[in-house]
């Protein structure tokens, strides 16, 4: 199945000078994510992009992405709309080239036919820096969720402990 937002660009296309590269989801597009990651909708998604040839042959990205999103609050389920701006930077790997492992490298992306999907990339940023536990203003868990001592866990210890 290709992905929802695809932008596909050959690994060649980027010279010695660089390539810079706009990317904009369509409305059709921010709804197929906003499906995909669990959203309650993706009102837009774009992306500026400077690519530049590394010296092993791979490509440089480096830019912005910004988007406006709607998640759910996980106390009340009330819309939370969102701003979402991120810098991204990550490497796209010609065929053949192997991934480094590194805790500092920057993220790399294999490209095995020599292709890469600029808009995938991009999407898979965007899923990376939402905000995993949105709430809505003045959101607060009920009392017995915030209490350590209370909960399933909680009763099953002081079952085994009285046993």
């Amino acid at each position: 199945m290709p992905p929802e937002f695809s932008r596909r660009l050959p690994l060649g296309l980027v010279g010695p000078g660089g390539r810079r590269e706009s990317l904009v989801a369509t409305p059709e597009e921010c709804a197929a994510l906003a499906a995909r990651f669990d959203l309650l909708g993706i009102d837009s998604l774009s992306a500026e992009l400077h690519l530049r040839p590394d010296a092993d042959g791979a490509v440089l990205a480096a830019g912005e992405l910004r988007a406006e999103v709607i998640q759910a609050c996980v106390v009340t389920l009330e819309s939370v709309p969102q701003r979402v701006e991120e810098r991204l930077a990550f490497r796209l790997l010609p065929p053949g080239q192997a991934e480094s492992d590194g805790p500092e490298d920057l993220d790399e992306i294999a490209c095995p036919d020599g292709v890469a999907d600029l808009g995938e990339a991009v999407a898979e940023q965007l899923a990376l820096a939402l905000d995993p536990y949105p709430r809505a203003p003045g959101a607060e868990l009920p009392p017995e969720a915030q209490d350590a001592s209370g909960g399933a866990f909680a009763a099953l210890d002081r079952l085994k402990r009285s046993n």
